[in-house]
């Protein structure tokens, strides 16, 4: 089971040229934005990330808007995991479940997927949170990451399971964010 105590929220690479190439681009971005509120909700930390942010752009403003103090980690490398920057907040941290949503489904999030189980990490991926640029990318991502033991959710199924329960101010705040 997710727990509070113990969950980090991963953010790929949502950023301006490469959401213009998704599938289903406007569904992805609320779908990450519905993960950033109800972590901000249960108060579990978020650490972004951008490819190359110099020639892709920065991340959305759709995205930013929700972060005051919005800041994301620049990287070249398609694995998170090869980022010396992430492993070390990731680390600091110190916790152990790793939601993670983003994009692309079959490069980066599903390289970062794999390294993070690899270094003990119980790793979920968010998979109404992520995109390819097409179905068949999508699919074979979703498809390879089950079979190699990654957990799949889906963004209601990951909040209401971190939630615990159906009663509090967190409870009728996260309601508001799936309606």
């Amino acid at each position: 089971m997710l727990s509070t105590q113990d969950t980090v929220l991963v953010v790929i690479d949502i950023q301006e040229k490469l959401v213009k190439a998704m599938k289903d681009q406007e569904l992805l971005i609320q779908n990450v934005q519905k993960m950033i509120q109800g972590a901000q909700v249960l108060e579990i930390p978020i650490i972004a990330l951008e490819q190359y942010p110099e020639g892709i752009g920065a991340t959305v403003p759709e995205i930013t808007a929700l972060v005051p103090d919005w800041s994301a980690i620049s990287k070249n490398c398609f694995n998170c995991g090869a980022s010396e920057e992430f492993i070390n907040t990731l680390t600091a941290y110190n916790r152990k479940q790793v939601l993670l949503v983003g994009i692309e489904a079959h490069i980066c999030v599903y390289q970062t997927a794999l390294d993070l189980k690899q270094r003990g990490y119980d790793v979920e991926v968010v998979i109404d949170a992520i995109s390819s640029r097409t179905e068949l990318n999508l699919e074979l991502a979703i498809d390879k990451l089950s079979n190699k033991g990654i957990g799949v959710t889906s963004v209601e199924m990951s909040l209401f399971e971190l939630l615990g329960k159906a009663e509090g101010e967190q409870f009728k705040k996260i309601l508001k964010i799936i309606k």
